[in-house]
This record gives C-alpha cells, structure tokens and sequence, in this order.
C-alpha cells in the first residue's frame, strides 16, 4: 500500500529491511528513489533529529560514482526519512549468503570501489562508520569489472553517526556490528576515517575466506578478539595481497592505508588475481575440541541467579544476549581493560586448509587420545570400585549384631 513521505514522495512497496529502518521503493519529481525511513524512535527524538538536519549538507554534499547519493531529507511528523538514489542491484550480503566466498580478482574489484567511495567521503569530512556488505550495493545494471564484479557503491552514510549520539549512549556504550568495529571503537575512542579502512578490510577478508577474521561466538568475544588477537594468514593467498590486509587490520589506526592508497594498491593487484578460483579453506571454530574450549570457559564462569548457561558462547558483558543477526547493530557497554584482555588468547579463528586439521587438535594426536582414554578409563574402574566397597559396606553394617547406637558411636564423623 502506497504511503506519502513529505509532501514530494510516495513510498510504494518495501524493498528491505534494516537495523536503522525500512527501504521503500518510491517515487518523487525527479523519478523513481529509493526513501529510507528511519525508525519511529529516532524520529521522535527532536534533539537527534536536529543534529542530524545538520549533517544534511554534508551528506547531499557526497556526489561519488561509488556512493550512493542522497538527494532529499524529510522531516514530517513521525517520519524521518533518507531519499536516496535507486540502485537496481542487491546489496553484498545477499550475494555472500548464495556464493559464500568471492573469486579473489572479484573481491579485490569490489574492495576497491568501496575504498574509491571512503575516499571522497573522507576528503569531505565524513567517516561512514558502519561499512559492511549489508551497506553494499551492487549495480546489476553497470558494466562488469575485472572478474565480473558489478559496480559496488556505499550507502548508509551518517545513519550510524545518527543512532550513536552521546544523548542515546553517554558514551558508555558500543553500538555498531561487531565483526567489523575497529579496535579502537571497542576500547571507546573517538571514530575517525580509520575505522572505515579497518572495516572494509574486514569485509575484504569475508569476501575472500567466506567468514570474518575474528568473529563468531558471543558479540563479547568478537570485541575481545578485535583487540587481543592477531589475524591469521588465509591459505592460498597471495602475499602481497595478505600483506595489505594485515597492515588494513592493524590495530594502531595510524598504521592502516588512507582510503585512496588502498584502492590504488587493490587495483595493482588485479592482474595478478586474474583467473584465480576462490580459496578453499575451513572456517575456524568447527572443531569439536575448540568448541569445548569455550563451553569449558563458559562453564566455569560464574552466573547470576536464574541467568542461563550459554553453550559455546564467551561473553564479555554478563546478561547481554548473544546476537545473531551480524545485521543488528548491538549495543553494549565499553568494556574495562581487564575484560579484554581475559579470556582465551591466541586460539580463536585459525582459518586452515579445506580438510587439514587445526595445529594442536587432539585429532592428530593420537598418543594424547590414547592416553586420556585410558585416563578416563582408569577413573571408571576407580569409581566403579568404591561403589562396590560402599555396597560390600553397607550389607556387612546391614548383618551385624551391634545396636544402631554403637555403629553412630564408632563413625560420629560421618554425615
């Protein structure tokens, strides 16, 4: 059913949904657009709402073959809505849930019109925040790239700089998608452009091994990993492009590429990615023995009353829930240093070779096995004897001729 958006545009069927709102397929003076209509709650927040019709300049201001422009800001009454540019496409995400993984010639292409993007956004002063391949849209109507990639343009600008204000978070708080925060975000420093450039190198590395390099688990135990751990190298690779990535995920900002050297060092990339197949190689965390490792922690942690055991999960702040949905931005408390720096270290998200075993699984071991089956097996026994000598016990008390009040007299210390 159509509805009016302001007094110039008319939404008329649903296109997708997100965590900051609807995309509607409308249509104003100039044409078909796409209308974004932010959440009721944001627009009822005057306060929000006037910092953002401040940011309206800068964000009509993008005009970028690799953004997607914003033509119109409406504020009407309950609606506040982003009129934007209609991309007849699909966004990232939706190709990775078909494809899993990307030829790696396609995956640098998309990376680096994405970078392309961030680069005239950055020039204007605007750090996009929340860069993921649901804010990723394809042009299925461009001319095909280097290994028939499709156009690849950003959307979504300012709408995580609209969610996370210091009024709504009192700058306690992360809110974002946790498998592509930089690690400065999680230990509650200002965002700047790097961010972005540690964001889509996250989706760079997606792209290629098909799962992030340090998500999975609990949303606690992502942000933990994003600051502890160290990305480890991706089977089949090229070491020129690892080397990019790494030095993309670095941990100190000013360590990362600008937006406009990475998207100059993708592009020299790509005629030494021509005709490569996409990488075949295991994601991290399907080993039975690496999974008890966090069911291990999990157990031995402490719970509140009535709070559930989470299987499998590391969480980081006790009582918040574990998210699923990689596209809802969550929001937790900044955790304190000693919270990020507890936990399992040095083990989590170890990509491998497609069927090799992970380093130190007890699967190629078969000595340890053999030994803690016997461990195991040893302790049976033991168990199974001192129920037979409980039993042997309790039948001779059970036949003997001395009153109850002797057998208590001769054990007061038992229970």
């Amino acid at each position: 059913m159509a509805r009016k958006i302001g007094s110039r545009y008319t939404a008329h069927q649903i296109l997708g949904r997100g965590s900051a709102g609807t995309v509607w397929l409308g249509e104003g003076p100039e044409g078909p657009v796409a209308i974004k209509l932010l959440r009721e709650d944001l627009a009822s927040d005057q306060e929000l709402v006037g910092r953002f019709v401040q940011e309206r300049t800068a964000l009509l201001g993008l005009d970028h073959p690799r953004v997607v422009g914003v033509r119109d800001l409406v504020v009407d009454g309950t609606d506040l809505a982003l009129v934007m540019d209609l991309v007849r496409g699909t966004d990232l995400r939706t190709r990775l849930d078909r494809e899993r993984r990307l030829a790696p010639e396609a995956a640098v292409a998309i990376a680096a019109d994405v970078a392309d993007g961030l680069a005239a956004a950055h020039a204007a002063g605007v750090v996009h925040r929340d860069v993921k391949p649901e804010n990723i849209l394809l042009d299925m109507e461009g001319p095909l790239g280097p290994g028939g990639a499709h156009p690849a343009l950003l959307t979504d600008f300012g709408v995580a700089k609209l969610i996370d204000t210091p009024r709504r978070t009192r700058a306690t708080k992360i809110i974002g998608t946790p498998d592509y925060l930089a690690p400065e975000i999680v230990e509650g420093l200002q965002p700047r452009a790097a961010v972005d450039i540690y964001a889509l190198a996250t989706v760079l590395y997606e792209l290629l091994a098909g799962f992030t390099p340090f998500g999975g688990g609990h949303p606690g135990a992502v942000l933990r990993r994003h600051v502890t751990e160290t990305v480890v190298p991706l089977p089949g690779i090229p070491e020129e492009l690892w080397q990019l990535l790494v030095q993309c995920l670095a941990k100190a900002p000013a360590s990362r590429l600008r937006a406009s050297e990475l998207s100059a060092r993708l592009r020299d990339q790509l005629p030494l990615l021509a005709g490569m197949p996409p990488l075949d190689v295991d994601e991290p965390g399907s080993d039975e023995e690496e999974a008890s490792q966090y069911t291990a922690y999990e157990e031995a942690r402490p719970v509140s009353p009535g709070e559930p055991r989470r299987r499998g999960a590391v969480p980081l702040v006790p009582g918040s829930a574990p998210d699923s949905n990689r596209d809802t931005h969550t929001s937790m408390r900044v955790p304190a240093p000693d919270e990020l720096s507890g936990g399992a270290r040095g083990t989590a998200r170890a990509p491998r070779a497609a069927g090799q075993r992970r380093p130190g699984s007890a699967r190629n071991k078969p000595d340890a096995v053999r030994r803690r089956r016997l461990v195991l097996g040893g302790a049976a026994v033991l168990v199974a004897a001192a129920i037979g000598v409980g039993g042997w016990l309790a039948a001779t008390a059970e036949g003997s001729d001395q009153p109850p009040q002797d057998t208590e007299q001769s054990a007061p210390s038992q229970p």
